[in-house]
This record gives structure tokens, C-alpha cells and sequence, in this order.
């Protein structure tokens, strides 16, 4: 693993609670009993550690991923309200299996793991001491992946997975990544270029160009040039055969210019919630809209997606950005950091913090 420290180190004066001694049978948790902001709501307490039920396994959590999602369902985004009396945040993490309930092979007790759909349909995610999850959501890590880079495959991971292999091989073609910088863009870029597609990404803005791009990138535009579609065509002239989109409602037109005839558009989330398209364009050109929800993709899909990322992770195929995880106490913080788009993934760890000042910053970390 590399790292590349970057920026200064900063403060967080924002701590709810903290102990360095729990209760037996008790654990540290960062909880929600209602929606709103993540200062107002989120809290660290103490709460019963779980027992894994038939066919499940707890985790030992090391790293808690916090991913766009989270504050969705956190801030009661498009008038979601809460499923359950109290949340554990956070649907993807990792860490060890220390105990497996009736039916799952004891054998995998001490297993490190990641962690993926933990707050999916489910109350209580990685955003703890502990989780317990169906065996198959908790995925073996080889030992040449870290715990962090684990922690960040889970939703953008499998999101990107869908977008780009959903449809079928990519070999030879050419897939175009809006939001290249941002955490499902970046993997996206990676896993198409290791399946042997030729990678165009965008950025929205020239400025963005100085980024460094994903490794796999083989091309990048930004979206506010005089004519994007024109500097997209000059390295594509037939069109690309796929789209990973970001923003809908913003690039469906650009989308419609530069798809291949019988393309796909695969998109994830768009600004405006009823998007208007150029359906003739669309349709003379075949093309295929797929809409992506991550939680409810089939089963099938997201095992096959954990495989091919634990492969990626493991071959040294994937670099994710990832900023210095921060204390459970610090989870109001880490959510503002997502809001506010970091590129950074952005984690928070178990350990017990007993200072005031916990620092962070940014660095580079490989997944093999």
C-alpha cells in the first residue's frame, strides 16, 4: 500500500460522547432516532451487541464507509421517512468475523471481511463495534487488500460494477464516465479499462483537468467546453457503446449525440427528478436507458459484483482515494464532509479516541 499525505491536519470540536469503557454485552454505536442534520441527529451510545441469527455472521467492524446514501436516508431525502424506531448508519464496512449463527460454517469465524447492504432493509449497519449481516454480504478480503479499501467497495463498488458489466463484456468497446473524479465514476473507469474498454471520462468543469484522473482514463473531457460533444466524437467518431451517467437530466442530450447506434446509458442519479429526453433521437438510435438502484439489484448481480471487485482489489487493478478515517464520535463530521463532495472516500474507525483532537487528511491507497 502507498500513501500520499496531502493538505494540513484539522480539528474536530464536535464530540457527543465518548467511552473507553462499555458495558459486557454492550457496544459503541453511532445511532439515529430521527432524520435530519447530521449534527442534530447522529450520536454515539451505548447499545446491546448483536448475535448473529440463522445464516448470518458478525463482523467485528474495523471501518465504517459513509457513502452519499447514508445522508439521503439520514436527512430524509425525497420524503423518505424512518423505516425503523432507530438507525445504525452506513451499509458498507469491514473488518473480522468473531461469530456465525446456525447454518454458516464455523470455519469462517476470523475471516477479515468486507461488508456490503449492512443498512440495506435492515436497521443496524457498520456504523458500530459490531454488525451482523447474511454470510454472503460479508465477503472474504484477500490479505494483500487493506481493511480500508474494503470498506469503500461496497455501494459505488457494486453501483460501478452494474453500470459498466450489466449489459454484458466490454472488451473493445468504448465506454464513456461522467463524474470520473467522483466515487462511483472512479471505479467505473477502472473495472471498464480491466475488461479491455478503451475509457473516456468527464469532469464539469476545465478547472477539474488538473485533477489527477483514475488510473484506466484514457481520455478526459470537461463538460464546459464550447462544444463537448464535438471533443468527445474527436476520440470517439462512431460513437461510444456505453455511457456511465452521473447526472441524467443534465447530459441526456449530450448522451443522445455521442451514443453508439443500439448504446447503452446506464445512470445512477440525475439533478432533476422528471428529465426531459430527445426521445426521437433516442429512438432512431436504439438506444437503451438502464436505471440503476443499488439496493434493490438482484442478488445475483451483486455477488458477481463482490467477486469481480475482491479480484480487481486483489490484482492491484483499483487506487481509491481514501481520507484518514475518523472516530465514530466524529460521524456527524464525516457526513458533512460527503455532503459538502469530497473526493476522498470518506471512513470512519472503531477505535477509541481519547483526545480531544483527532486528526485527518488525505491519502492514496492501493487495493493491492
Amino acid at each position: 500500500m502507498s500513501t500520499r499525505p496531502a493538505g494540513s491536519a484539522t480539528v474536530s470540536a464536535r464530540i457527543h460522547a465518548r467511552s473507553d469503557k462499555v458495558s459486557e454485552g454492550t457496544m459503541r454505536a453511532v445511532c439515529y432516532d430521527r432524520q435530519g442534520a447530521a449534527g442534530e441527529v447522529l450520536r454515539v451510545r451505548e447499545v446491546p451487541t448483536p448475535e448473529p441469527a440463522t445464516g448470518e455472521v458478525r463482523v467485528r467492524i474495523r471501518y465504517s464507509g459513509v457513502n452519499p446514501g447514508d445522508i439521503k436516508k439520514r436527512s430524509g431525502w425525497l420524503g423518505s421517512t424512518m423505516p425503523y424506531p432507530r438507525v445504525i448508519p452506513h451499509s458498507d464496512g469491514a473488518g473480522v468475523i468473531d461469530a456465525a449463527g446456525e447454518g454458516v460454517d464455523p470455519g469462517r469465524i476470523g475471516q477479515r471481511v468486507w461488508v456490503y447492504g449492512a443498512q440495506s432493509y435492515r436497521p443496524f449497519g457498520t456504523a458500530a463495534e459490531w454488525t451482523v449481516v447474511p454470510s454472503a454480504l460479508a465477503v472474504r478480503l484477500p490479505d494483500q487488500v487493506s481493511d480500508e479499501v474494503g470498506a469503500c467497495l461496497g455501494i459505488p463498488g457494486i453501483t460501478a460494477h452494474r453500470a459498466v458489466l450489466g449489459d454484458g463484456p466490454v472488451d473493445g468497446a468504448t465506454v464513456l464516465v461522467h463524474g470520473v473524479l467522483g466515487g462511483v465514476g472512479n471505479l467505473a473507469a477502472q473495472l471498464a479499462h480491466r475488461a479491455g474498454a478503451t475509457v473516456i471520462g468527464t469532469t464539469r468543469r476545465r478547472a477539474d483537468l488538473q485533477a489527477r484522473p483514475p488510473r484506466g482514463v484514457d481520455h478526459l473531457v470537461a463538460l464546459d467546453v464550447d462544444d463537448p460533444v464535438d471533443a468527445i466524437l474527436g476520440l470517439a467518431p462512431d460513437g461510444v457503446n456505453r455511457i456511465v451517467e452521473v447526472a441524467f437530466s443534465d447530459n441526456v442530450d449530450l448522451d443522445a449525440a455521442v451514443l453508439r447506434n443500439d448504446g447503452i446509458i446506464a445512470a445512477y442519479a440525475t439533478r432533476d427528478g422528471r428529465p426531459a429526453l430527445p426521445f426521437w433521437p433516442m429512438l432512431f438510435g436504439n438506444a437503451t436507458i438502464r436505471l440503476l438502484g443499488s439496493d434493490d439489484f438482484p442478488a445475483q448481480a451483486k455477488q458477481q459484483a463482490a467477486r469481480d471487485l475482491t479480484s480487481a482489489a486483489s490484482d492491484g487493478s483499483l487506487t481509491i482515494d481514501i481520507s484518514t478515517p475518523m472516530p465514530l464520535e466524529q460521524a456527524a463530521d464525516a457526513h458533512e464532509r460527503v455532503t459538502a463532495g469530497t473526493r476522498a472516500r470518506v471512513l470512519l474507525h472503531t477505535r477509541y479516541v481519547s483526545l480531544e483532537a483527532s486528526t485527518s487528511s488525505d491519502c492514496r491507497r492501493r487495493g493491492g
